[in-house]
C-alpha cells in the first residue's frame, strides 16, 4: 500500500497514518480498538506474520493460515468496552463484511483483548454476541 492510500479498517485515514505504522513495527498499539482495526487490516492484506505476532501465545492457535482467497470489503466497529491507553483489557464488537467465492458473508465478532508485556494482544472472540436490547 502507499503512502496515500486510504487505510481498508474503515477509519477515513490514510494507511500511512493509520494501521501502516502498526503493521511496520513503528509503533505499539495505544487501545484495544487500534489493534482491532489493524489487525483487520492484516487480513485484508494477508500478513499472517502479523496476526502470529498480534495474538497471545495463550490462545494462537499452532497453523494460522487465512484463505488468501477472502475479498475482505469493509469493517464497521459496534462498540469497545475498556481497551484505553490504561487499561489491561478490552473488548470490541465488529461486524466484518467479505467475499469468499463471489458470495458474501459477515463476521460479526466481539474480540477480547489484553496487555502482554505493555503490548495489545488479541486473546479471544466470542461470535455473534447477543444484541442487548436498551427497553
Amino acid at each position: 500500500m502507499t503512502i496515500s492510500t486510504a487505510c481498508p479498517c474503515g477509519s477515513g485515514r490514510l494507511y500511512a497514518h493509520c494501521c501502516g505504522p502498526f503493521l511496520e513495527g513503528a509503533a505499539l498499539h495505544p487501545t484495544a480498538e487500534s489493534l482491532m482495526r489493524s489487525r483487520y487490516t492484516a487480513f485484508v492484506r494477508n500478513d499472517v506474520e502479523y496476526l502470529r505476532a498480534t495474538w497471545h501465545p495463550a490462545t494462537r492457535p499452532r497453523d494460522l493460515a487465512p484463505d488468501a482467497s477472502t475479498q475482505w470489503i469493509g469493517l464497521k466497529i459496534l462498540s469497545t468496552e475498556a481497551g484505553g491507553p490504561d487499561d489491561r483489557q478490552g473488548s470490541v464488537e465488529f461486524v466484518a463484511r467479505y467475499k469468499l467465492q463471489g458470495r458474501a458473508h459477515r463476521l460479526h465478532e466481539r474480540s477480547h483483548f489484553v496487555r502482554d508485556e505493555g503490548k495489545w494482544c488479541y486473546l479471544d472472540g466470542e461470535p455473534n454476541p447477543a444484541q442487548v436490547s436498551a427497553d
